[in-house]
Formats: structure tokens, C-alpha cells, sequence
């Protein structure tokens, strides 16, 4: 992914290597040996990236960070409680998993991190050691008492955003409030702008039901929600097309006229852009206070150690949240 011009220092990136008996290691072992080309930190065990790389028969010569220098790739190794075997989860490592995160966070928050980037994690093992974790985003949001956050996934030439995320579909209905809505396109929108350099986004906005509720026929809530949420944001000029019906939204004619897509459910509209970019896509976490991308894919504890493992994903990402940093610097907010 090319990089914006900007002058003027910008901050390394961090990047989080995730659950240590996933492939997160595993990924940052491949990344020593072609590092992405703008400086970035690795936040992981030093003794766990040490021994993994022997497993792969790989060589891992990763310095020490030193804050101030123009170092392309450095680590900051954090303790880690028990050897992590591939594959072979412990909750004894909980804490270290969580602890990349919050000094990926603190760094960003004080300004030597311009972004984050983080590996897959399990959250059943964290939740196994005690820790009501749902998820990189949710804890982020709550680290940074950010009030709402917005899961848009990047890849296939498309950004899909999502009005809500984890939810049984017999929830997701009463979730999509006017406030939420109007308040999640506002996020879209914002970070398009700031983070993508778009003067002005064009965002195709589905319907929730089908045929985008066939005129109140088939449900309520695009005439009862959705319709007057994007009346009265582009009275506040955004541009904004829909609600459109699901299943012709995602049109080639469609997708070449706007700059992202908002989806009202997880599987309305990521199965369309994971089949476009599976292997190659990117979580972008949208309304936090900081930048955090992440890998479109889980830990692949089966994959852990046996070098079958692709760092498309990761690499997709990094480019991204560094493009997005710069796209701040050149504004002034990095």
C-alpha cells in the first residue's frame, strides 16, 4: 500500500503479536525478515519470538527499542509468565496478552506510537484467566473511554462499516436506533475525512430488510429509522445514498460511486467483502482516540509453529494504519 506524503516526524507504529500460542508469533518472525519498509515496534516476548523462530528455522535479530531513533524494526519485550507451546493454550499468559495491549495504548496516547496494529487473541482464554474480555475493540473502547466505536473491515476494494457488530439476529432490529445510526454515519464519515483524506465521502447506506423493506411491506424500520437518520445528515452535508436493498448494493455500479458501504448487521456485509479479500483484509477500528488496525483473522492455534502460515493480512494492515498516520501528520493530529 503506497504512502501519503507528509512532512514533518511521524511516530513508529506498534504492533501487538496477540495470543502467544497462535500464529501471532509466528507473523512476527516473518516480518523480521522483510520488514514493511516505516518504522514499527513489536510488542511481544523476546524469549517467545526467539524459540518460535528456531521452531521455523528462521533467524530473529530484533533490537532492542530505543525511543528517539530512527530504528525501521525494534521490540519491547514484556515478561511472560509461562513458555507458550504452539498451539497449547494457558491462561496463565492472559495477563501478558493484555499487557501488550495497554502499552500499545499508553504509547499511542502519549504520542511514541502514532498507531496500533494488533495480532490475533483468544478470548475464551482470557476469560478462562478471570478477565471479562469480549474483544480487541470493546477493550480498546473501554481503555480509552471512548463511548461508541465502528468495526469497518477494508479489503477486495471495498470498506464495509457496521451499525452493529456481534449480535443474535433477533437483536439486531431493536439496536438500530436513530441515535446510534446518526451517530455511527457521523463516525464513518469523520474518519474518511481525517484518516483517508476524502474531502467528501460518499457512503451507500443498506437497508435492513429485504428490498430495503419494500416500501414498509416487509418492515419499518428504513421508513421509522434509517430514512430520517440520512434526511438529516445530509442536511448537515454528508453524502449519503440509501437505504438500498442488501443484495444488489453490493453491484459493481454501486461500489465504484461511493467511498465506503454501511451495513446494518455483521453477515449482511462482510461475507461479500471476506470473499472479495480473505487473507488480505483489514480491521480498522473506527472513534477511538488513537489508530488500530488488525489482521482479518483469528489465532490458527493448529497452524502455530508448522510455517503454513500467510502474512498478507498483517502486512495489508500495517500499510493501512500507517497510511493513516501520515494522512494525521499531514493534518497536524499525529
Amino acid at each position: 500500500m503506497g504512502r501519503p506524503h507528509v512532512t514533518g516526524h511521524v511516530a513508529p507504529l506498534a504492533l501487538t503479536a496477540g495470543e502467544p500460542a497462535g500464529i501471532g508469533p509466528d507473523l512476527c518472525v516473518r516480518l523480521a525478515q522483510d520488514p514493511p519498509g516505516f518504522p514499527l515496534v513489536i510488542l511481544a516476548n523476546r524469549r517467545l519470538l526467539e524459540e518460535r523462530a528456531a521452531q521455523l528455522g528462521l533467524p530473529c535479530h530484533i533490537p532492542d527499542h530505543i525511543a528517539g531513533t530512527d530504528q525501521t524494526l525494534s521490540l519491547i519485550s514484556l515478561p511472560l509468565p509461562q513458555v507458550a507451546a504452539p498451539g497449547r493454550l494457558d491462561p496463565a499468559n492472559a495477563d501478558y496478552v493484555l499487557a501488550c495491549l495497554d502499552r500499545a495504548v499508553d504509547g499511542c496516547r502519549s504520542g511514541a506510537f502514532s498507531g496500533m496494529v494488533t495480532g490475533p487473541v483468544h478470548k475464551g482464554v482470557i476469560n478462562d484467566a478471570g478477565h471479562p474480555f469480549t474483544g480487541h475493540t470493546e477493550y480498546l473502547a473501554d481503555r480509552t473511554g471512548t463511548d461508541q466505536v465502528v468495526m469497518m473491515l477494508t479489503g477486495g476494494g471495498m470498506r464495509v462499516a457496521l451499525a452493529t457488530t456481534h449480535l443474535p439476529l433477533r437483536k439486531v432490529a431493536d439496536a438500530i436506533t436513530r441515535a446510534g445510526l446518526s451517530r455511527t454515519l457521523q463516525i464513518l464519515d469523520a474518519s474518511l475525512r481525517r484518516d483517508f483524506a476524502l474531502e467528501r465521502p460518499r457512503i451507500l447506506v443498506a437497508g435492513l430488510n429485504p428490498h430495503a423493506g419494500e416500501g414498509g411491506h416487509l418492515g419499518q424500520e428504513e421508513i421509522q429509522v434509517i430514512q430520517p437518520v440520512l434526511a438529516q445528515l445530509r442536511d448537515q452535508g454528508m453524502d449519503l445514498i440509501g437505504p438500498l436493498p442488501a443484495d444488489t448494493l453490493f453491484q459493481k455500479h454501486h461500489l465504484e460511486a461511493c467511498d465506503a458501504v454501511l451495513a446494518m448487521y455483521h453477515d449482511q456485509g462482510l461475507p461479500v467483502l471476506k470473499h472479495a479479500s480473505f487473507g488480505a483484509g483489514i480491521n480498522v477500528t473506527l472513534g477511538l482516540p488513537i489508530i488500530r488496525t488488525s489482521v482479518d483473522h483469528g489465532t490458527a492455534l493448529d497452524l502455530a509453529g508448522t510455517g503454513r502460515v500467510h502474512d498478507g493480512s498483517l502486512r495489508a494492515a500495517l500499510g493501512l494504519a500507517w497510511e493513516m498516520a501520515c494522512n494525521r501528520g499531514r493534518d497536524g493530529h499525529a
